[in-house]
């Protein structure tokens, strides 16, 4: 691997610039705002999250639309990765439980009949092999 240069000043300027802007936009994003306003506390499992582990605390949308971010956050709960996964797979199974089928689980036709042969496996009945019932 070959070693690299060192940045321009003017390259410098403009990647601090960059990262300046990320910064921003990420304060202003709906995560950061749900931190501001919500409780750090899974709105599931009640546990608590601070410090180090606030990462774990991820932003729901209580109606699954991700664009739909009011200013008030009523859209909004707080949840650890795990119930937060929960909550989808809620979602995702749903139509299971239902009775319906995901599209790629549609059944195919079988090129296999379990009654194909079965003539030739049982002989053919005839009116003097049946037994006579007892009076």
């Amino acid at each position: 691997m070959k070693p690299q240069t060192p940045a321009s000043p003017e390259r410098r300027a403009l990647l601090q610039a960059e990262l300046r802007r990320d910064i921003v936009a990420r304060q202003d994003g709906y995560r950061e705002k749900a931190l501001r306003i919500l409780p750090h506390v899974c709105a599931s499992c009640g546990r608590s999250f601070d410090g180090k582990r606030l990462k774990e605390l991820t932003v729901h949308h209580k109606d699954h639309n991700h664009n739909n971010n009011p200013p008030d956050g009523s859209n909004w709960e707080l949840l650890c990765i795990y119930c937060h996964d929960h909550e989808h797979e809620k979602t995702l199974l749903g139509g299971y439980y239902e009775g319906a089928r995901a599209q790629k689980d549609t059944l195919k036709p079988s090129i296999f009949s379990q009654f194909d042969a079965l003539d030739t496996l049982i002989p053919a009945a005839s009116d003097t092999d049946t037994p006579e019932k007892a009076p």
